[in-house]
């Protein structure tokens, strides 16, 4: 097992529930990375007393700087300084777990580091996918999913001894807070009904993806990365309860599923861990008192972004990374009340079919991609 951690997003969800799994495992943490929330973040810092903390933001960088100045820790800002946390000299694995494209460049760099990577940043495979895998092979590192989903894929592929056995991956979905709803239905939908999630306690981005499905479309796309799969090979099942985490059909037909509770920290831990396993702080499953379990087709006509997340696959190239960029934009102007619930999946679908594919030869053209996506959104919405 790894005994030294740098976290990139360790204020979010996924983060403060890592540090939990930190805490059970008794590991040295060497970095801790926050876009604006410096408050937890100094309180993160006190007490796991890191070589190095980041703030994205470069004014709140300049304010938790002076407010730790009594600590050891490095207080750096930026891309710069993600990176620097993600390649960290120390750090045996680097668990990624910001929000948005920003996560791309500090996942590339610590595999060029050759640090061991947990992924809990989707849109690091959506939108870079081929060049994060490149550098990952180069280097010989580990990529280990954090995500429900492509953890319990993980954790069932090594029920098979060679990938040839493997005929079909199937995802499931919570259908989040809208499931069963028509489109008539989600014309009026609030920010606040759609940040209330059933089942997952996430962020608000991650919440909102969730509730348009683009979730499930963005993962999709990280699973064909993840498992080197074709797209017609990836299923998606609405799964309410969120038990049955996702399976693996072989080619015999037998299906294998990875179950438990709907707790991110036995994931977490899996990857920190891997292969072995500890005793965890999760409750155990009890299937008597789950009752029943219950499975549903998704329904794309209503839910536009997994439709779009689907086509960018298929188009490849920068396709992946304009449908994730115009996603990320539109989920904020909703956010900020400037559009509506459907208009998301909208201008994620006219951003697939009407920006320019090209295919990436670097970090340059992704993120060239995901302007020309924003800026889609932000023509069409003005």
């Amino acid at each position: 097992m790894i005994q030294n951690i740098s976290i990139l997003g360790s204020t979010g969800s996924i983060g403060t529930q890592t540090l939990d799994v930190v805490d059970k495992l008794g590991l040295k943490v060497c970095a801790l990375t926050a876009s604006t929330n410096i408050n937890l973040l100094e309180e993160q810092v006190r007490k796991y007393k890191p070589e190095l903390a980041v703030v994205f933001d470069e004014d709140k960088a300049k304010i938790f700087k002076e407010n730790i100045k009594d600590t050891n820790t490095s207080v750096l800002c930026g891309m710069d300084g993600l990176i620097a946390a993600a390649t960290i000299n120390k750090t045996d694995l680097v668990l990624n777990s910001v929000v948005g494209m920003v996560g791309l460049q500090p996942t590339i760099a610590a595999a060029n580091a050759k640090k061991n990577i947990a992924l809990a940043n989707k849109e690091t495979l959506v939108a870079g996918g081929r060049l994060v895998t490149d550098a990952v092979k180069k280097n010989g590192v580990e990529l280990l999913p954090v995500d429900s989903e492509h953890s319990a894929i993980f954790q069932c592929l090594q029920g098979i001894p060679d990938k040839k056995m493997l005929k079909k991956i199937i995802l499931t979905a919570s259908g989040g807070p809208f499931f069963g709803r028509t489109i008539d239905e989600l014309k009026t939908v609030t920010i606040e009904q759609a940040l209330s999630h059933p089942n997952w306690s996430m962020g608000a981005k991650i919440t909102i993806d969730s509730a348009t499905m683009m979730n499930k479309g963005l993962e999709i796309i990280e699973a064909k990365w993840l498992f080197d799969v074709s797209s017609e090979n990836i299923d998606v099942v609405v799964h309410r309860e969120s038990i049955i985490h996702s399976l693996i059909e072989c080619i015999d037909n037998s299906v294998l599923a990875q179950l438990g509770m709907p707790d991110m920290r036995i994931p977490i831990q899996y990857a920190i861990t891997y292969p072995e396993r500890y005793q965890s702080p999760v409750s155990e499953l009890s299937l008597t008192k789950i009752g029943k379990l219950t499975f549903f087709e998704p329904d794309y006509d209503t839910f536009k972004c997994l439709g779009a997340c689907k086509k960018a696959l298929e188009l490849g190239g920068t396709a992946t990374a304009i449908a994730n960029g115009a996603n990320e934009e539109a989920n904020k102007l909703f956010r900020e009340g400037k559009i509506s619930f459907l208009d998301i999946g909208e201008l994620v679908m006219g951003a697939v079919d009407s920006v320019s594919n090209f295919e990436p030869a670097d970090v340059r053209d992704v993120l060239n991609a995901d302007s020309l996506a924003r800026q889609y959104v932000k023509d069409k919405v003005s």
